[in-house]
């Protein structure tokens, strides 16, 4: 900086602080106990810095950092356990905090900057502009009720179906064992319902657990929908019979890694999207 205009810069902070930093004598300069507190004060700024250049280094190369995420309890069952060892194995200094909550919790943590993604199951109709869902892989929904239920017999098995398929408007006026209304397999259950044109289905309970539901609907007390990775990953002392449904109804749902919309990610979080991908991204 050519002197002239360091004069001038020294001049400017001298104004904004209201005090001289240098003793001006015909034999130089020296500083003013003021002055030698800003050069404290500076040199500490500058090591913060350069402290602080250190850290982010750090965090770009996966050293440290932190990833807080979301997932729903049963997701979290069925993911974690097949990427934790990976992602642990390439980031072992990584602070890890996972969230296990219902979707419409998960969405609001997401928008409220709480959590820097979720692993969750996408809306059929977003409400939430906000929000970006990456869809993943497609689960189809199943019919669970009785081995013993009349409908069981008008069930036709189908190419390209694992189970029967049932004619869905067959259940109406059948009473529904059905999950509370902000789980979204409640909403995907609902959206069946109004393509099959059941407006007033006859719920006969409302539960939170599907696995509960499940059971009871080989018991007999009625019948309900199910994602079929949900049931092939549990056991049951009382196992119900499965039927399909028609494709027309759209009876499933898409394993999604919901981010918001031009939000940040760090690379611990992208790698950790990268090997869920890896696991459950769709088959090209």
């Amino acid at each position: 900086m050519a002197q002239p205009s360091l004069s001038q810069s020294i001049q400017r902070i001298e104004e904004t602080l209201g005090t001289a930093l240098f003793n001006r004598t015909s034999k130089g300069l020296t500083l003013t106990f003021a002055g030698e507190r800003y050069y404290h004060m500076a040199t500490q700024i500058l090591k913060m810095y350069e402290d602080f250049e250190l850290e982010i280094s750090d965090i770009n190369n996966l050293r440290t950092g932190r990833v807080h995420m979301g997932i729903t309890n049963h997701l979290g069952t069925l993911t974690l356990a097949r990427i934790l060892p990976k992602y642990r194995e390439l980031c072992p200094y990584i602070e890890l905090f996972i969230h296990e909550e219902n979707t419409a919790s998960l969405e609001q943590m997401l928008l409220r900057g709480d959590l820097d993604f979720v692993i969750m199951h996408a809306p059929k109709e977003s409400s939430q502009p906000q929000i970006y869902y990456d869809n993943l892989t497609r689960d189809p929904f199943v019919i669970a009720m009785h081995p013993l239920h009349p409908l069981v017999e008008k069930a036709v098995p189908r190419p390209g179906y694992p189970y029967p398929v049932l004619d869905f408007k067959l259940l109406a006026g059948e009473p529904f064992l059905m999950l509370h209304k902000e789980q979204r397999i409640r909403q995907i259950t609902d959206s069946v319902l109004q393509k099959a044109g059941i407006t007033q289905p006859r719920i006969a309970l409302t539960l939170r657990n599907y696995e509960t539901a499940l059971l009871l609907a080989a018991r007999g007390l009625g019948v309900t929908l199910i994602p079929l990775q949900y049931f092939q990953m549990a056991s049951y002392e009382y196992c119900p019979t499965l039927l399909c449904v028609d494709e027309q109804y759209d009876a499933s749902w898409d394993m999604c890694i919901a981010t918001l919309q031009n939000g940040f990610l760090s690379k611990a979080d992208q790698l950790f999207i990268r090997l869920v991908k890896e696991q459950f991204g769709p088959t090209p």
